[in-house]
């Protein structure tokens, strides 16, 4: 069934040569990209801020409806581990401001070795909170995080929790928290970052995803090492029959 609150994409808009008739023609390669998926999610800045400039003309490069969600950077998620992050928030949202209407959102992921403690976790997405009224989702690897009590907190700060593939436990397979924003992260299975998905699996995903109507529901492949990232997303937009580019939105 056509699905237009369905996004499907992968982690970075690098497009193997073996997979290039799945796109269109394109100034650059996320324009390519843009051709086919409607959403991307960048991870580089995990690993180093990018000046607002490089954010606007990403922007520049997709359609009206594209969206971006951007990953935190790893100083505020593991250097301080959510703890005195307001001036470093406050650089990030400046950079990333320079995607506009495009950013569709935030992905928080957290170390293994992050336990949920409750005043911490609050008093961050307080601090974000305070700065920020854009759709965020964490993506936790600690077991403690999948309790009722961490979801209610998640919720009442109106984050999304990532639901993950691998799951370290079964309800990391389902999205948790604020479910106004479903978010899938697919890193590929067994091996994490390699692994091509079966078509079973992807049909299963499907089916999932089917199963969690209502509100936007976003995919994200990030099995991307030898490039299998392209070729599942195109094939669940199969699947799915989900139109490459919805109604400009939020969704």
């Amino acid at each position: 069934m056509p699905a237009a609150s369905i996004r499907i994409g992968c982690a970075g808009w690098s497009l193997p040569g073996r997979y290039a008739t799945l796109t269109g023609a394109g100034d650059s390669m996320l324009a390519r990209y843009a051709t086919r998926f409607p959403v991307v999610e960048i991870n580089s800045s995990f690993y180093r801020p990018h000046q607002q400039r490089t954010y606007e003309r990403w922007a520049a490069s997709v359609p009206a409806a594209f969206r971006f969600s951007v990953k935190l950077p790893k100083a505020i998620s593991h250097d301080a581990a959510l703890r005195g992050c307001g001036p470093s928030l406050d650089r990030f949202l400046e950079e990333v401001g320079g995607l506009g209407r495009s950013l569709g959102g935030l992905l928080l992921q957290l170390p293994p070795s992050h336990a949920f403690d409750a005043r911490v976790a609050a008093g961050f997405f307080g601090v974000l909170r305070r700065r920020t009224d854009v759709r965020v989702v964490c993506e936790p690897r600690h077991v403690s995080w999948f309790t009722p009590q961490a979801d209610a907190m998640l919720e009442r700060h109106a984050i999304g929790r990532v639901a993950a593939d691998p799951a370290r436990v079964p309800e990391a397979a389902q999205p948790g928290g604020d479910t106004a924003w479903r978010y899938w992260r697919w890193h590929g299975a067994p091996r994490m970052y390699y692994s091509d998905y079966s078509e079973a699996a992807l049909h299963a995903l499907a089916h999932r995803i089917r199963a969690q109507a209502g509100g936007a529901r976003w995919v994200i492949f990030d099995n991307t090492a030898h490039g299998f990232a392209v070729a599942n997303a195109a094939r669940l937009q199969d699947i799915l029959d989900a139109p490459p580019f919805p109604e400009p939105s939020r969704a």
